[in-house]
């Protein structure tokens, strides 16, 4: 049985943070050279061993064809392409379903932001023309889910979206793995402890978004921001940390195994999210329930791992099952290694109040309300793009 949630600052156990600049065995200090080199990979190598499990080297051939587009998609606004990543590995095939909208107006390639959606791409917009691959007798309603992605003020400011099912790569449930992209791998078992888990593979899936946002010449594939909420944050996160080629990494609401620190124990743990969501993460990360201290990493050095590129996190007033002070507190002790880099992190340990965002390169805000991605989140990531464009 998982224990009682803590949402009493008080009762937050006494921890100490593993350092993500500890000094060298040898005992010498680290470099941003160092950092660079040596302490990044070995950070990075500890969160896919312990935590989302190992990132296959060798993955299935790529192939994008676009399959529909439009150059009057919201009311003349953007130009709509909707793409087809056709995977070919192991024997199999799997179809991903991207999403793209453009600005029309444009002097050149255009900076993007991309990010997974949860039920499906014509849930993000009433757009009758979106469609909804195969035959989803069950599909979820057209523009249900818009609210979460303000599509008309991602263009008009001048960004493009990219969007992808996070089914399309693993199904989100336990016994989805068979329907996603794992069968394309040439080994994938399940039962290694490293083995990884539908975070790394949505991870993996935005990165294949990335190439896609290479090969089309009406994007810059040198300014996408990825961006996830919730479980779909915890992705965002894990693909920043390892592909460097995003320029910009923000995650809402992601909470444990995302953003917030494991130590503090505060809301939902990592023996909860184990026992509610055994598929997400990677079987040895099992053996940290109820036994945070004994971590080699915390969740500060993924946020790290983004360093020197920016990184806005943004939490919610009332949503303490993601620790709003414990994301904050990641962000804020990932700051040493922006400083190494030459950049200013945030500057005070104390949160910033409700709706008021802090930071330069490191951006935070929390804000009134519950778990959620909100035209106020997008409002302020849209001004935190605009700024490092």
């Amino acid at each position: 049985m998982t224990a009682e949630p803590v949402y009493d600052e008080t009762l937050v156990p006494a921890h100490t943070l593993p350092d993500p600049l500890a000094p060298f065995p040898d005992g010498s200090i680290i470099t941003a050279a160092g950092w660079r080199n040596v302490r990044r990979r070995e950070i990075r190598n500890l969160f896919a061993e312990h935590v989302y499990g190992r990132t296959p080297g060798e993955g299935p051939a790529v192939a994008f064809r676009i399959i529909e587009s439009s150059r009057d998609a919201l009311g003349g606004k953007a130009v709509r392409k909707q793409v087809q990543a056709v995977l070919r590995g192991n024997g199999q095939t799997r179809t991903l379903n991207l999403l793209v909208y453009i600005p029309a107006q444009r002097d050149g390639p255009v900076p993007s932001f991309t990010g997974l959606n949860f039920q499906g791409n014509q849930t993000i917009h009433p757009d009758p023309a979106i469609r909804v691959p195969g035959a989803q007798v069950d599909a979820a309603p057209r523009g249900s889910k818009a609210d979460r992605w303000p599509l008309e003020a991602i263009v008009d400011r001048g960004f493009a979206l990219v969007t992808l099912h996070c089914n399309d790569l693993f199904p989100d449930h336990p016994q989805g793995r068979a329907a996603g992209i794992a069968p394309l791998f040439p080994q994938d078992d399940v039962q290694t402890p490293d083995a990884w888990g539908a975070i790394g593979m949505w991870a993996w899936g935005l990165s294949r978004v990335l190439d896609y946002c290479a090969a089309d010449p009406d994007l810059d594939a040198t300014r996408v921001a990825v961006v996830g909420h919730s479980r779909l944050g915890k992705a965002a996160l894990w693909a920043g940390a390892q592909d460097q080629r995003f320029a910009l990494v923000i995650s809402n609401n992601s909470g444990c195994g995302g953003a917030a620190i494991s130590r503090r124990r505060f809301g939902e743990t990592v023996a909860a999210i184990n026992q509610g969501f055994p598929h997400w993460f990677c079987p040895r990360f099992h053996t940290y329930n109820d036994r945070e201290d004994a971590l080699p990493i915390d969740q500060h050095m993924l946020l790290a791992l983004v360093a020197p590129r920016p990184l806005y996190v943004a939490s919610a007033q009332d949503d303490l099952w993601a620790d709003p002070r414990g994301e904050y507190l990641s962000a804020f002790h990932a700051t040493p290694v922006y400083e190494l880099l030459g950049h200013t992190g945030l500057t005070s340990e104390a949160m910033p109040p409700v709706n008021q965002p802090v930071g330069s390169r490191i951006g935070y805000h929390i804000r009134s309300g519950p778990h959620e991605i909100t035209a106020y989140d997008w409002a302020q990531y849209l001004r935190f793009a605009a700024k490092h464009r």
